[in-house]
């Protein structure tokens, strides 16, 4: 396993594909490397101090998800540092949603606030209901970035086609 080198709370850079970086925060971590983090922009030319990344909140970010590790620990995503005050309350672990291509059914996912990768329940919903929230599923560093770019480069969100 790859030597640990981030912490719950610690900003990050996201290389984006077009050029620039976006940013992350690591709000919930396990031990095995699955994280659950926010994701920002704007997209800038350098890497962002610490400073200019302190007014930013959960509801402002435009991707938000699990993801491993490996951009940290491999070193393709820079470590920005972490803000002084740093309160995981602020940063939740919502109920992400799941959706089967195969089957068509949709499910909220609840997992351990302290765990992104223990799923606690489960709940299917019913035919057609809608579903908002963030999409379940492990990014790797390369979707992240990809999907960072995309997001970024057009305004908007995107559906996910996992």
């Amino acid at each position: 396993m790859a030597k640990v080198n981030y912490a719950e709370g610690d900003w990050f850079a996201v290389p984006l594909r077009a050029g620039g970086f976006g940013v992350g925060v690591v709000a919930r971590a396990n031990p095995n490397g699955v994280l659950f983090g926010y994701f920002y922009g704007p997209r800038t030319a350098d890497v962002p101090t610490l400073d200019a990344l302190s007014d930013l909140t959960p509801g402002a970010a435009v991707l938000v998800g699990k993801f491993g590790h490996l951009g940290l620990t491999q070193g393709r995503w820079p470590i920005i540092g972490r803000l002084t005050g740093w309160d995981r309350a602020q940063w939740p672990m919502p109920t992400l949603i799941r959706f089967e291509e195969l089957t068509g059914r949709t499910f909220r996912v609840h997992y351990d606030e302290n765990d992104p990768n223990k799923v606690l329940r489960e709940e299917q919903l019913a035919p057609h209901q809608s579903a908002d929230g963030p999409e379940d599923g492990l990014m790797g560093p390369g979707f992240a970035e990809l999907r960072l770019t995309t997001l970024l480069i057009s305004g908007k969100p995107i559906r996910d086609t996992r």
